[in-house]
């Protein structure tokens, strides 16, 4: 088919990067370096799991909590982006992809040790059992979580696109590799969340508990040393799997600058990542739409849903009797029961894709996930005007949540996968490089959940300033 002649003209302008040739890679290889997706969801999973407890428990304000959590999606509008620019240059005789996946795994693991040890390293730096905010903690802990978050940027990225590498210009290798990616998502929810759900782990490794950290936190800091050994085994087959071929090697002259690009790495990084969006087709630009509106709904569910289950299900308050608690154990197993089915639709993702067209699967399920979260705001009335059973739920209204739950892993799982496949094949066709192309599709995802974290902390910091001047009125009446 002929381009148009403007379509031509951009096609000369437009930066390329040409790929080392791509011998076909068997699926078992395939299988295996999308084992480290088990590893880096596991230690996600005990950060949705364990974390927020432990940020109440350290003392930090409840309204700042979202500000911490706002490192997400700042370090992958930053990071993904630029690991991705750069590794697609990357000259080492290791491969393009793998020192960026080792770099990125090395960091985990010190920010899981900074993370699990936070409570040590204040009591180290004069934080007392008796104080009731833990400064030096809150420190630590804030650090260790903020370069949790950039290492994990820093390790998907890569190895997404290294993923997009082995399968070349195969579309249906690079859906079978990106649905491999969220079936092991899935293993490492499935395996985080039960990890973070055992309070026993202080028993089979003592040597956690200290002066500075009882119970809970010595809970903490033995799930995350279970992530450091885990993170260490799924990277080392991944990137033992993968033959990278040295860029250099291969291809001298891989990199054709755009006219006028600067020498300054940091400027030709900024050039080309803002550059690329006018080489963009119109199906580019629709994914990435959707992806971002897909991801507004996508984000408040992944925060809030066992608040969600606490307050709304359950009827509780954080810190105020069990009713929250028993409703966020509740949502925890809820999220068990959808990884669960998470895990299912990702080894069903080929054959559903073959028969329907991957744009039908990922159409048919942002309206499914649109109808469970309809469902959720009726199964919230149903809860708030229902007599309860004693102090609790009844038990079909749980039952429903938890089915809303389940559900929404089949959607979840697609979203995983089905748009990285379609954006990797139609960016191939730009001479961009896939590393800079799973960074732009990463903007979209990070986008909607900047938006949806500064929307919550104002929202929260507005009620919380009327309902001290509702209090400040009240007492100056009496």
């Amino acid at each position: 088919m002929k381009l148009p002649e403007g379509d031509r003209r951009r096609s000369r302008d437009r930066p390329a990067v040409r790929e080392p040739p791509v011998a076909r890679v068997p699926l078992r290889k395939l299988f295996r370096v999308a084992s480290v997706a088990c590893g880096i969801q596991f230690g996600w999973a005990l950060q949705l799991s364990l974390l927020t407890p432990y940020v109440q428990e350290l003392g930090i304000p409840h309204a700042w909590a979202s500000v911490i959590w706002l490192c997400g999606p700042l370090s992958g509008f930053f990071v993904q982006p630029l690991v991705g620019h750069t590794s697609d240059r990357c000259t080492s005789r290791f491969g393009r992809r793998r020192p960026f996946i080792i770099a990125g795994a090395l960091s985990i693991v010190i920010a899981v040790l900074v993370v699990g040890y936070s409570a040590d390293l204040g009591w180290l730096f004069g934080d007392s059992a008796r104080s009731g905010t833990k400064v030096g903690a809150i420190a630590a802990f804030v650090l260790g979580f903020w370069l949790l978050d950039v290492a994990n940027n820093m390790t998907q990225g890569p190895c997404r696109a290294l993923l997009a590498d082995l399968t070349g210009k195969d579309h249906r290798r690079n859906r079978v590799a990106n649905a491999y990616f969220s079936l092991f998502m899935a293993v490492g929810n499935v395996l985080g969340f039960a990890t973070g759900s055992y309070s026993g782990w202080f028993k089979i490794l003592p040597f956690t508990l200290s002066p500075a950290c009882g119970t809970d936190c010595a809970n903490l800091k033995s799930a995350f040393i279970l992530d450091v050994a885990f993170i260490a085994i799924t990277t080392s087959i991944s990137i033992s799997a993968a033959n990278e071929l040295p860029l250099d090697h291969s291809h001298p002259h891989s990199h054709e600058e755009m006219p006028g690009q600067s020498s300054n790495s940091q400027e030709a990084f900024l050039w080309e990542l803002f550059g690329t969006f006018r080489y963009l087709s119109g199906p580019v630009w629709v994914i990435l739409l959707v992806t971002a509106l897909t991801w507004i709904g996508w984000f408040p569910f992944l925060l809030f849903d066992t608040d969600w289950m606490g307050r709304e299900i359950y009827g509780g308050k954080p810190n105020e009797g069990q009713n929250y608690n028993l409703g966020v154990r509740m949502g925890s197993f809820g999220l068990m029961v959808n990884s669960v089915f998470l895990g299912i639709t990702s080894v069903l993702m080929e054959k559903l894709c073959r028969k329907l067209g991957a744009g039908a699967v990922w159409g048919i399920s942002n309206i499914l996930m649109s109808l469970c979260f309809i469902s959720m705001l009726i199964i919230s009335h149903i809860a708030n005007n229902v007599d309860k059973v004693g102090d609790l739920p009844p038990d079909g209204v749980v039952a429903a949540a938890l089915i809303v739950f389940a559900i929404l892993g089949i959607p979840l799982a697609i979203t995983y996968s089905v748009p990285y496949a379609l954006i990797s094949s139609r960016i191939e066709s730009l001479g961009l490089g896939q590393g800079l192309s799973m960074g732009v599709l990463n903007l979209a995802i990070v986008i909607p959940q900047l938006d949806g974290l500064a929307c919550s902390w104002l929202h929260f910091q507005c009620c919380n300033t009327l309902f001290s001047a509702c209090l400040m009125a009240a007492g100056g009446s009496t």
